[in-house]
């Protein structure tokens, strides 16, 4: 027993050794996150296992008003099912700028902070919208070249990088802990793992989710503005949207200091919410054009007519006669919008519908939608 110890020890410590050596180790600290822990993939409230940034809020927070019928209608047998098999800890309908019905669970609350996984992604697009508004960015034409001299020899462009149409050398694995998503995650130095990143196919013609778009673009929004990115989110929305909590951007570590904008922005329901509310009322919030009309609109129409479901860092789905644009994040984070109908519908939880695949809407989306207006249509 005392070998069969030994040789044990002796195997861990040559495979901790081997990650080390060839590159790897930052398998371990997600091992350590993850597994030891008691989760088998990541999870909406691991930000205190990394460095994070704080995106303050401001002086003035503008708490959503309540809607006359307010949480007077149940929620339907289907979706309190769902909520229950899928984990949802928040579920808020916005109807006419008033929280119409709103409900949270398995220890949750209004004020509970979770990772927004990619819906990061249409937020780091907000901010390149803002830094073309202000002329750190000449517009979405701009090369990738003038910022990182690595990609010279391409002509990929910063609306490339928000449209997902770069053409990077990027595998998007969630389960492979060799895979470079899992590195970006994980590892301490992200600039480096990204810049590693070549342009393989010709940029600008096709639609290909990948979340290495959206860190080299939030790279370059820093660079271009000089300024955190953290801080940059709250001077430009968090602050003028009213966010009434402070948010949470996880960093890569604490040298570095470099915001993962690929996903990991904890907040609660509410507050990603305005952003939600933002793009229904064309970058205006209490009558000042907070963002580019222009850019809102490019950013929730299909750049690709072949792909119909992806814009410049929003989703496009219709469900039956009904146009809806919005955020999407891994385990099913969800800021759904219906601007004709002046209705938004926010989930927060721990995981999709079965069905989930990368770049594909799971069914759990027209679940929400479904169930949502079958409330309303009670009262």
């Amino acid at each position: 027993m005392k070998k069969f110890l030994k040789w044990i020890i002796i195997s861990i410590i040559f495979i901790v050794a081997l990650l080390y050596i060839t590159g790897y180790s930052y398998i371990i600290r997600g091992a350590r996150i993850v597994y030891f822990t008691g989760h088998t993939t990541a999870f909406i409230d691991d930000y205190p296992y990394f460095e994070n940034d704080t995106i303050k809020k401001g002086n003035n927070p503008q708490p959503w008003p309540l809607h006359k019928n307010y949480n007077s209608v149940k929620e339907t047998e289907k979706l309190s099912k769902v909520n229950t098999d899928w984990g949802t800890v928040a579920y808020v309908i916005i109807k006419n700028d008033s929280v119409w019905f709103e409900n949270y669970y398995d220890g949750f609350n209004a004020n509970s902070k979770t990772n927004s996984f990619s819906m990061a992604k249409s937020i780091t697009t907000s901010l390149l919208g803002k830094a073309i508004m202000e002329g750190h960015i000449k517009s979405l034409d701009q090369p990738i070249s003038d910022f990182y001299p690595e990609y010279n020899d391409t002509k990929t462009t910063v609306g490339d990088l928000a449209s997902m149409a770069s053409g990077l050398d990027w595998v998007e694995n969630y389960t492979g802990p060799f895979s470079v998503t899992a590195r970006a995650n994980y590892a301490s130095d992200l600039e480096k793992t990204i810049l590693t990143q070549k342009i393989v196919k010709t940029p600008g013609k096709s639609f290909e989710y990948l979340s290495g778009n959206t860190q080299l673009l939030g790279m370059i929004i820093q660079k271009a503005t000089g300024e955190k990115l953290a801080q940059y989110l709250s001077e430009s929305f968090w602050q003028p949207l009213g966010a009434t909590e402070d948010a949470l951007w996880q960093l890569d570590d604490d040298t570095n200091q470099l915001a993962k904008t690929f996903c990991c922005i904890s907040s609660n329901a509410k507050d990603f919410a305005r952003f939600g509310k933002l793009y229904k009322d064309y970058g205006k919030w209490n009558g000042k054009q907070v963002l580019d009309s222009a850019f809102v609109i490019k950013s929730i129409t299909p750049r690709f007519k072949e792909s119909p479901q992806y814009g410049y860092g929003w989703w496009l789905k219709d469900v039956g006669d009904k146009h809806f644009f919005m955020m999407r994040g891994h385990l099913g984070q969800y800021v759904i919008v219906e601007p004709n109908d002046n209705v938004i519908i926010v989930r927060l939880g721990h995981k999709k519908s079965p069905d989930a695949g990368v770049g594909q809407f799971s069914d759990d989306v027209t679940v929400y939608i479904e169930e949502a207006y079958k409330m309303m249509g009670r009262k």
